[in-house]
């Protein structure tokens, strides 16, 4: 009976983990380049050193807040998605994980050496990470980063082609105008 009640709790962990991870996964394709590009803004540049100064405790405190304020959004979003507000549950969703992903990978990476200094953070990043490894390693997740980058690949080249197209209307624009041509157009002025 106990081996039973503990492969239950361990399916029961799976279910809510492969999805949870699933989505941050999914999240920070566009999380990290964001984080990136406010990192090169000036703007940022008093925080990030405010944040190189803080001993690791402090700043282990300062990287669980966006975790614990804006976690919570998951399961309401969830439930809002059952209910006739789903654009609003979606929306919730998207925002605050996209604020929060972007929020850690920022903290992260100002601050991955004071973090790793904590024996307990460094575990837990530890586990996290062979959990995400091997879940980006099952043949399925393969498989849809496969097909993720073909949807891009083909989204990516219809906007070109679009662009292009647009240009080469503009051109046909330009070359089909009657432009009046000025008397002196051919000429060489005399020395």
């Amino acid at each position: 009976m106990k081996y039973c009640w503990k492969r239950l709790t361990s399916l029961a962990v799976l279910a809510i983990a492969i999805p949870y991870f699933l989505l941050d996964t999914v999240f920070a394709t566009v999380a990290i380049p964001l984080s990136e590009w406010i990192a090169g803004l000036g703007a940022f540049a008093r925080i990030h050193r405010w944040v190189l100064s803080l001993k690791p405790y402090p700043t282990l405190l300062l990287f669980l807040v966006p975790l614990i304020v804006l976690e919570p959004v998951k399961p309401l979003a969830a439930y809002l998605c059952t209910t006739p507000h789903a654009t609003l549950g979606l929306s919730a969703l998207v925002i605050a994980e996209l604020i929060k992903l972007v929020l850690i990978e920022r903290l992260f990476s100002v601050s991955r050496g004071k973090l790793m200094s904590i024996p307990a953070f460094a575990w837990v990043f530890g586990k996290y990470s062979a959990v995400k490894n091997c879940l980006t390693s099952l043949e399925a997740w393969q498989g849809a980063l496969r097909w993720s980058r073909i949807v891009r690949d083909a989204a990516r080249r219809m906007m070109l082609e679009a662009k292009r197209s647009m240009a080469g209307d503009d051109a046909r624009e330009e070359r089909g105008r009657w432009i009046p041509a000025r008397a002196d157009a051919g000429r060489r002025p005399r020395e």
